[in-house]
């Protein structure tokens, strides 16, 4: 599909934009002394310092007019994201963008019209094959992949099943060189398809896992009352939009090779900084008030989906409800199975007392199963006064709660030492 020119004139193809500021981590974005164009008369022509925060101001500004954002922090988000899309071939990691809402009605798909028409090389799926996809994209030159309803997608096993290599593409494309193999052709021959692009998706209910890890998130919300925005007509609206995009082309497009050398100071660290920090480069490149906004919006939503993972994750909700079970009765070496699954059963806000449908709760079977991946298991153990059962030495967990699920401060280590484990009979 061709996108309808924008309202107002675009460079000429033999005119040169003007050289953007480039700001230092740290230092406002008039630090860098930019080459000056020269004007009509020979004389220099000033740059404006605040070219590129003037141009994220104003794509933040039709983001609000059209859709109400759950924060401030998931507006700058947005922005920075979609001025991310023009720098592509500067990245080592292509951030997702999911846009997620816990049902209908809360602007997620008008959310993603503003995206989709202000991005780089858009390109709109639905229900389009992995084949489809990755035929689509240019390694030189990615396009930026549009996905809405991507919940119909993976909300069933059947169709999750269906799609498993649409979204193993999407994980794929998230780091520059993992293409995907095909044998094509009358002599077979095995060809290498480029998967490396940004994506924006947007459903109802969280979208898998290993997506979500990699993904900028927003979380809509349905407008409260007095809660205003304009109503989004493609004719009449995307004009101004695709003008914005043009102004990001012409600021970003130039400095390819600045951004491709820049490795900023991040607020978050391992996957968390690998997605956010092409939002973080951009708005260095801005300067202004950008980069502390950016940093914020980083640190704050990294740690809110944190925040989620932990309360939705299975295996680290029980991790962190076996924490609460020994930090209740003050932390002792020892706990036994039968006093854990009472405690973790008795929690009116978890989700074991219902485990598996069982009206017995979470069973000492599928405790075990659930604590496998981190290599604890259950043994007998002599507890004071002599009595034998099977249980748990504290111990055990301090090494899987600190990288799992790790407390603001760390736990204070009992003074009493772990019973010895005995030979494995029954309780």
């Amino acid at each position: 599909m061709t996108d309808p020119q924008p309202s107002t004139p675009s460079l000429r193809d033999d005119a040169t934009p003007p050289w953007p500021p480039v700001a230092v981590p740290g230092q406002p974005a008039g630090s860098a002394t930019p080459p000056a164009n020269e004007g009509p008369d020979g004389d220099p022509e000033t740059v404006p310092a605040s070219e590129g925060a003037q141009i994220l101001d104003d794509l933040r500004a039709q983001i609000e007019r059209y859709v109400a954002m759950p924060s401030e922090e998931a507006v700058t988000a947005v922005a920075l994201w979609v001025a991310a899309t023009h720098l592509q071939r500067a990245w080592q990691h292509a951030p997702r963008l999911a846009i997620v809402a816990p049902e209908k009605r809360c602007g997620k798909s008008r959310l993603l019209d503003v995206v989709t028409e202000t991005v780089h090389k858009r390109l709109i799926t639905v229900n389009a094959s992995a084949a489809a996809i990755f035929r689509s994209i240019d390694g030189d030159d990615p396009p930026t992949l549009l996905v809405d309803e991507a919940d119909t997608m993976f909300a069933t096993g059947k169709a999750a099943e269906k799609n498993e290599e649409v979204r193993g593409l999407i994980n794929a494309g998230h780091q520059r060189g993992r293409p995907t193999l095909r044998v094509s052709g009358p002599e077979h021959d095995v060809h290498e398809f480029a998967t490396f692009a940004m994506a924006a998706l947007a459903g109802i209910g969280d979208l898998p896992d290993t997506i979500m890890d990699r993904a900028v998130v927003i979380r809509m919300r349905r407008r409260a009352v007095g809660e205003k925005v304009a109503s989004f007509r493609t004719g009449r609206d995307t004009p101004a939009l695709h003008a914005i995009r043009e102004r990001l082309r012409a600021w970003l497009h130039p400095l390819h090779a600045q951004a491709l050398e820049m490795e900023p100071p991040m607020p978050v660290e391992d996957r968390a900084a690998d997605t956010w920090e092409p939002l973080v480069v951009v708005a260095d490149l801005a300067g202004g008030d950008w980069p502390a906004l950016a940093r914020s919006a980083c640190r704050s939503m990294t740690d809110y989906e944190t925040g989620q993972n932990q309360e939705g994750d299975l295996r680290t909700r029980l991790l962190v409800h076996i924490r609460s079970a020994f930090t209740a009765i003050g932390d002792p070496a020892l706990l036994s199975t039968r006093h854990l699954l009472e405690a973790l059963n008795a929690d009116k806000e978890g989700p074991w007392a219902e485990y598996k449908g069982s009206d017995k709760g979470l069973t000492p079977r599928y405790l075990q199963l659930l604590l496998k991946p981190y290599g604890i298991n259950a043994t007998n153990r002599r507890f004071p006064g002599g009595a034998q059962a099977r249980g748990y030495a504290r111990t055990q967990f301090l090494d899987t709660w600190a990288r799992y699920c790790p407390e603001p401060e760390p736990a204070t280590e009992p003074a009493q030492a772990a019973g010895e484990p005995l030979s494995d009979t029954a309780a």
